[in-house]
């Protein structure tokens, strides 16, 4: 995959470029009336949704933490927890989720946040060669390595989603 420049120019965009990482942008037309913003951008982009990855907020043990789970599945909120070393979660009030990242809801990307938070990311994204997450606006997705991705987040690895029967990603 080729690193691709944007005239996007998000934070993430800006974080991806700045790290030297290989990436690409993917634009869409958004839909405002859309019921699902990561569902919408698997349809519009022709990707499987196992592969477009949601980015979620959540309030573990007091503190912010970021969720990266596939759009085709629900967080786990425990799971999350034990991941990142805590005991309860919950999601995250919406505005402090706004205020933490710097981005509006349905557009948080896991990068370039205002605030560098704890980070997980759900293990079926390493059964893919390349993901996509929110470039950090509305009908904007970036498409990177899951070790990438990781590494720009320090992001944990940990099964922290939940797939229903048609949604499993594949085994390896």
């Amino acid at each position: 995959m080729a690193k691709k420049k944007s005239s996007a120019g998000t934070p993430a965009t800006t974080a991806l470029t700045a790290a030297g990482t290989d990436f690409t942008v993917h634009a869409y037309e958004h839909d405002p009336a859309a019921p699902s913003y990561g569902e919408e951008a698997a349809q519009a982009l022709g990707v499987d949704p196992a592969r477009v990855f949601k980015t979620l907020i959540a309030n573990v043990d007091g503190g912010l933490t970021v969720a990266v789970v596939p759009v085709s599945a629900t967080l786990d909120l425990k799971a999350l927890a034990a991941a990142v070393g805590g005991k309860r979660a919950a999601m995250a009030d919406p505005a402090a989720a706004e205020r933490s990242t710097g981005y509006v809801l349905g557009g948080i990307s896991p990068l370039g946040q205002r605030k560098r938070l704890p980070t997980a990311l759900d293990a079926s994204a390493a059964t893919y060669e390349t993901i996509c997450v929110s470039a950090g606006r509305r009908g904007l997705e970036v498409e990177l390595s899951p070790e990438d991705l990781a590494a720009l987040t320090d992001a944990v690895l940990a099964p922290i989603a939940r797939f229903d029967a048609r949604h499993a990603p594949p085994v390896v």
